[in-house]
């Protein structure tokens, strides 16, 4: 075994030492493939980022266990013209450190969550201000009619102007650059659980907030949450009750963790949908023996991978029948998704080559893949897939797959040729795909996820009347026709979306929702 080994070996054994010795009977011990990056609720737009802080500070608009609205800091919302919504605000709302919160805690945080070196950028890239109209009343004032307001805010979370000041902390770090602030490591929210210990890829123990304004449905007064990533380890623990809920279960484990006395595996659809993207906008590919040209921005190159990739048999031999394959980058239970446009062109090696020919690649290329390998379910083995199946048509791909902690950084940074991406719309809303992943990438935020810079003005004008229509009929058939738009382009690859497969104790009772966050406050054991 390499040093290197040892030492992740040992990390994890300590790590696992240490929450056994802090369980007691109301103490629920979570084991995650991954560590949130940071505690700063705006430096990065992940899921497991999310779900971790979303525990600690709580936005206006929250979700209830069914993903319908539910208020949170605000009390009620209402449109007072097409443009401006008023939010009420809750009273007797104080912090973890006591200060008690107002609106100019709202009007600080999405100017923070709309400044430099936030993630959330793209989400909130129409609204036109957030204005203060009494100590616990706010306006927002959108730059056109936006019905779906409440559904994008459901994810700005709520920071202290007081403590963001004293702490220099006013702006979210960038991940992209690696910096770091107070709010990175420590964190003080209105949430119901706190923050007592963070050792950042080791552990962080969050315990309940005594002075909450709201119910907690759940009996937990402690949570330890501990990165594992090797798999093997992660169910060893779970069914060893080292840990009492784990995820994601490997695909492989499900039956033996089901067959243990003391555990079963929870599962169900998930919202997100893991996708390629390639760069269409550099003249010359940063990471490709081509030269003086990009074959990407060739449609013709990225059909002949799309047709080039096995998806049946990724979802066969990699994912064990747990992902459902996509043509689009949205699945059901999003806004917009219809059944008759999800329908995958077909897997064709022979088509594919000619393809490749007729572009001026008779003998293929060669081209770098960017990849997790501790992200997305058996995210590193679907890229190992589909370079094999590139290869059978001449494409040779230098597979770069490495932790998310360095994969994210480089790939926010646009510095990659070809990608792996999962996105859940966190408004549940097809628009949020598209303005995020498909539109023209601007200074303002649009397009901040689509890390290739596929562009086509056609879309952007659909994505932009999208946003403010109305009539759900009349926008959802501009939704259809904008995903058309980007089909007939092949703008990106979309391969599937994953199911969940979370491990957890028979003593544990939790709530599973489809866009994978895990709220602590649903959370009890025996």
């Amino acid at each position: 075994m390499s040093f290197k080994k040892k030492a992740a070996a040992v990390a994890v054994l300590c790590a696992l030492s240490a929450v056994s010795m802090v369980a007691s009977a109301q103490t629920i011990r979570i084991a995650n493939q991954g560590d949130a990056l940071s505690l700063d609720p705006h430096s990065l737009n992940e899921s497991l980022q999310l779900s971790v802080t979303a525990n600690v500070y709580e936005t206006l608009v929250g979700r209830n266990k069914d993903l319908s609205l539910a208020p949170l800091l605000a009390t009620s919302w209402k449109q007072t013209s097409p443009n401006v919504w008023r939010f009420e605000l809750r009273k007797g709302v104080v912090f973890h450190d006591g200060t008690p919160f107002t609106a100019d805690d709202v009007v600080f945080s999405f100017a923070r969550a709309q400044g430099d070196g936030s993630d959330m950028r793209a989400t909130l890239s129409d609204i036109k201000a957030v204005r203060k109209v009494g100590d616990l009343a706010v306006e927002i004032e959108t730059n056109g009619p936006f019905p779906i307001l409440p559904d994008v805010i459901s994810l700005t979370m709520i920071m202290s102007k007081k403590w963001c000041e004293e702490n220099q902390a006013t702006k979210p770090v960038d991940r992209r650059k690696g910096i770091e602030n107070t709010a990175s490591f420590k964190a003080n929210g209105t949430g119901p659980f706190r923050v007592r210990e963070r050792q950042p890829n080791v552990r962080t123990v969050f315990t309940r907030n005594g002075t909450y304004w709201g119910k907690i449905d759940g009996n937990a007064q402690e949570i330890v949450f501990t990165p594992i990533a090797n798999p093997a380890t992660r169910v060893a623990a779970l069914v060893s009750g080292e840990v009492d809920v784990m995820e994601p279960v490997p695909v492989q484990d499900i039956a033996r963790i089901n067959a243990a006395p003391n555990a079963r595996v929870i599962t169900g659809p998930e919202m997100r949908t893991i996708f390629l993207g390639m760069d269409q906008k550099r003249d010359e590919l940063q990471y490709s023996n081509v030269k003086g040209k990009n074959p990407f921005k060739d449609k013709r190159v990225r059909q002949a991978f799309y047709q080039a990739i096995d998806i049946a048999g990724i979802q066969r031999t990699v994912m064990r029948g747990a992902s459902k394959p996509t043509a689009l980058l949205v699945g059901p239970g999003i806004n917009g998704w219809t059944a008759d446009q999800d329908k995958r062109l077909p897997y064709d090696v022979d088509a594919a080559k000619k393809l490749l020919t007729e572009a001026g690649y008779p003998n293929g290329f060669e081209v770098s893949m960017n990849c997790p390998n501790d992200r997305y379910v058996n995210d590193g083995q679907i890229c190992q897939s589909v370079a094999a199946n590139l290869a059978k048509i001449g494409v040779k791909i230098n597979l770069v797959a490495e932790t998310k902690g360095t994969y994210f950084p480089k790939i926010l940074r646009r510095d990659t040729s070809f990608y792996m991406l999962g996105w859940t719309p966190t408004t549940y809303d097809s628009h949020n795909a598209l303005s995020s992943l498909t539109a023209c990438p601007d200074d303002k935020g649009t397009g901040q996820f689509n890390l290739g810079a596929y562009c086509n003005p056609k879309l952007d004008e659909l994505t932009k009347k999208i946003q403010s229509e109305s009539d759900k009929a009349k926008r959802n058939e501009m939704i259809k026709e904008a995903f058309k738009v980007h089909s007939d382009d092949i703008g990106h690859l979309p391969l599937h979306q994953q199911s969940l497969a979370w491990g957890v104790s028979k003593k544990v009772e939790l709530v599973q929702l489809a866009d994978n966050f895990m709220y602590f406050k649903w959370m009890s054991i025996k």
